[in-house]
């Protein structure tokens, strides 16, 4: 397939791409040359400078999956490319690390007063008091936003001795108390930090967080960080408060607007410290954040789950290992779910027993869904647009769990209802990868989903297995496995037939002659 790198990304991503795939590089490239060349790529990465609108993404007619190198991504419209099925992903851990020493610097910069002695000595002067500075063992740091950036600078000021406290709606207390941290309301930090830093994203609600009333709660003499984004402190009020000897001083890495005004009164100020958007920005964050959206866009390529996905569920690195070796399997169920159905499909239902039934498997429900429906319509369906296409032909997907079990430790179930019948599919691991189907409606069953299988429900009398086989071998279609499934219903059978390439018609017609043959299905496990 095709990639394009709009923007400047370390070689070391290129080449991990350059390993499966044609990449084309380009420093920068303006709208219209993008736009205008977009239609041939199969991918396209990107970092901050290039904006994907909606006009680029209808251009680009076979993309399917676009990738930003590093966090944000304002600047990629998500909600077309969700629409057109395109995985949009980014590299949110990559340059984490780089972020959270960053801000520990900057906090020491401002006790210590670290850039204004270095610009006094390298005035010619020495002027050793004016820049006594303040221990920060002891202190309280206040963290607005406490997820990954947020999380490392808590564990690192906790090893300077500092007491820490944090605001964030969306983490529990039993997070916090993992990182050894007190979880507070917002006002609560403002009255009490010693020095607040901020670790989270412009939106509705966080724009102009710290405002004139925010500044107006805080302790006398805080110290105010932010190497997070533009727009969430009012600057206008942060100068004021500034002014007013509110805040003591503040370490900014990030503005509302970038790059900063040279007129800015925060410029001229001797106790603020700006820096041109720079905490991100290492030689291992580079490379990492290259490596991390080149991973993703390789996996979505393969039509592999991606778990920095921003348009389905995210993954965490624990639950993707457990779930994993289920999702090639769930697919699977789907498609074989589907083939046994008539009619319109009403609903699709998912059940998860045992373990499994624990984590978060909304990746796994996706899979069944796309499985489901990639057979039936002649639009593509991923992970992506499953949930949206199915919404749009009124089909409810409803998941159930239960930890109880019987015969499985984890057993999953796809239930597929159309207007005329209704079909069941179960299925677990043997070992701890080996995907196997061990339920078909009523019938116990052991097959694995890979190749050619026909599906053949039967009368229970002596001879069928030989009749069907007859067939099979004069028209020269070689048998790679069969088994019979029996279920509790007196005299009902299935046979499950393994075959070597595709079946003619004239052959299923022949099966469906024999006396006693209920039905013929034929499955393609490796293409549907």
């Amino acid at each position: 397939m095709r990639i394009l790198v709009s923007e400047k990304v370390a070689r070391a991503g290129v080449r991990l791409l350059e390993e499966e795939h044609n990449v084309d590089t380009y420093g920068e490239l303006s709208q219209e040359e993008l736009i205008k060349i977009i239609p041939e790529y199969d991918a396209l990465v990107v970092r901050g400078d290039t904006r994907v609108g909606s006009d680029v993404i209808e251009a680009g007619k076979k993309l399917t999956v676009i990738g930003r190198a590093g966090l944000e991504v304002e600047h990629i419209d998500i909600q077309t490319a969700t629409k057109r099925g395109i995985i949009v992903l980014n590299a949110p851990q990559g340059n984490s690390t780089s972020s959270i020493e960053y801000t520990l610097g900057m906090i020491l910069a401002l006790s210590r007063n670290l850039p204004q002695a270095y610009c006094s000595v390298q005035n010619g002067e020495w002027e050793r008091h004016k820049y006594t500075g303040t221990e920060i063992r002891e202190k309280v740091l206040g963290i607005i936003g406490l997820g990954r950036v947020g999380a490392g600078v808590a564990r690192r000021a906790k090893s300077f001795d500092m007491k820490v406290l944090a605001y964030d709606p969306f983490i529990s207390e039993d997070k916090a108390k993992e990182i050894g941290i007190d979880l507070v309301d917002y006002e609560f930090l403002l009255k009490n930090a010693d020095y607040i830093t901020l670790h989270l994203p412009t939106t509705v609600d966080t724009r102009n967080l710290l405002n004139e009333d925010a500044f107006k709660k805080m302790k006398r003499g805080v110290n105010l960080i932010n190497c997070a984004r533009g727009g969430i402190i009012e600057e206008a009020a942060l100068i004021k408060a500034l002014q007013e000897g509110i805040v003591a001083g503040a370490a900014l890495d990030a503005f509302a607007q970038e790059p900063v005004d040279s007129n800015s009164p925060l410029l001229k100020m001797p106790n603020v410290i700006c820096t041109p958007r720079i905490a991100s920005r290492t030689q291992e964050a580079e490379n990492e954040v290259a490596l991390g959206v080149a991973r993703g866009v390789l996996a979505a390529l393969r039509s592999e789950p991606v778990a920095t996905s921003l348009n389905i569920p995210p993954v965490a690195k624990d639950v993707m290992d457990t779930i994993k070796p289920y999702i090639n399997l769930v697919e699977k169920m789907g498609v074989l779910a589907v083939h046994l159905t008539e009619g319109r499909i009403k609903s699709v239902e998912v059940k998860y027993n045992g373990y499994i039934s624990k984590i978060d498997t909304k990746m796994l429900t996706l899979a069944v869904v796309k499985g489901v429906l990639n057979p039936i319509l002649q639009e593509a369906v991923n992970y992506v647009n499953a949930p949206e296409v199915a919404k749009a032909r009124g089909i409810i997907v409803k998941e159930i769990k239960s930890q109880d079990t019987e015969d499985f430790v984890d057993l999953l179930s796809v239930t597929v209802r159309t207007d005329k019948s209704e079909h069941r599919v179960a299925g677990t691991l043997f070992g701890k990868k080996e995907g196997r189907i061990v339920e078909i409606d009523n019938f116990r069953v052991d097959v694995d989903p890979i190749g050619w299988l026909l599906l053949i429900p039967h009368e229970d009398y002596p001879g069928m297995v030989g009749k069907v086989g007859t067939i099979l071998g004069e028209n020269n279609i070689n048998i790679t496995s069969m088994q019979v499934g029996k279920t509790t219903a007196i005299g009902t059978n299935i046979m499950i037939v393994g075959v070597e390439g595709e079946i003619k018609c004239s052959v299923l017609n022949k099966l469906k002659e024999l006396i006693g043959i209920q039905g013929v299905k034929k499955i393609n496990f490796d293409t549907e």
